[in-house]
């Protein structure tokens, strides 16, 4: 995790740690081993753009940060957090209920790979979110070696075909002309564009790069289902000066809340 991003304070080996995010504004307890959210989760969430009454769904949420940034960031956003782990499931529920948003935010666990039916049975409706956010795993269940803590493998693994089916998940939930928001490993993008394809357009890339003129290493692809609208490549998004410390803009995003500007 980047302690410059959420503040970690000191806890035993097997007890989650509380980390501050958005500058103080959300203190979200996470895993001490294993995945844990940090910069990632808040670009995401900074590149959701709500204007009036909007729902808001997190897929693969994890312990929420993402959804409930969204949530802090804007009063009348009303966001559900899908995750499959039941460990992270408990801790997304405690992290609504100590940040003060249980009025906003509901949990739900489960997979997407759940049939329409069982879906629909558990509380998500199809096309019934104006947005729709995900931080898939990143590296293909298949190649290299597992992480040795059972959760941070699953975060970090998708099985073949994986984003395929994130994608697939994604638009039958997201209403006709809903915002769909990815966040990937920068060398996914062919298989996110493939993903996307047919189903969302209007798409908008931008690049987060660690320091000018180093390669991207992250990008967010958000686009509008059912749009025939073409593709825009994004100016990147530096996230390090030459000292270390994170930029304005990204600080901006990071401590005070700042969206994201696509298109």
């Amino acid at each position: 995790m980047d302690r410059s991003v959420n503040d970690t304070r000191g806890a035993a080996d097997d007890a989650p740690t509380d980390d501050r995010f958005l500058g103080g504004a959300l203190h979200i307890l996470q895993p001490a081993i294993g995945y844990r959210a940090g910069l990632d989760a808040v670009m995401l969430a900074a590149a959701v753009s709500v204007e009036g009454p909007s729902r808001v769904l997190d897929v693969g949420a994890g312990v929420g940060t993402a959804g409930l940034c969204v949530c802090r960031r804007f009063a009348s956003a009303r966001v559900t957090l899908f995750e499959k782990e039941p460990a992270l499931v408990r801790l997304a529920r405690e992290n609504v209920q100590r940040n003060g948003l249980g009025d906003r935010v509901r949990v739900l666990e489960g997979d997407i790979g759940l049939s329409a039916e069982m879906a629909k049975d558990l509380g998500l409706e199809p096309e019934s979110f104006d947005h729709v956010i995900a931080n898939p795993p990143f590296h293909d269940a298949d190649g290299g070696t597992p992480a040795p803590d059972r959760l941070k493998a699953a975060a970090h693994a998708m099985a073949d075909e994986g984003l395929e089916r994130w994608a697939r998940f994604m638009a039958r939930l997201a209403v006709p002309g809903g915002s769909v928001s990815v966040i990937h490993k920068a060398e996914a993008l062919s298989g996110l564009l493939a993903a996307f394809d047919g189903r969302f357009g209007a798409l908008q890339i931008l690049p987060l790069h660690p320091r000018a003129y180093a390669p991207a290493r992250r990008i967010i692809v958000a686009g509008r289902k059912g749009s025939r609208a073409p593709l825009t490549l994004l100016p990147g998004l530096v996230l390090h000066g030459d000292d270390g410390a994170f930029t304005p803009q990204a600080q901006a995003i990071l401590r005070a809340g700042a969206g994201l500007r696509l298109g």
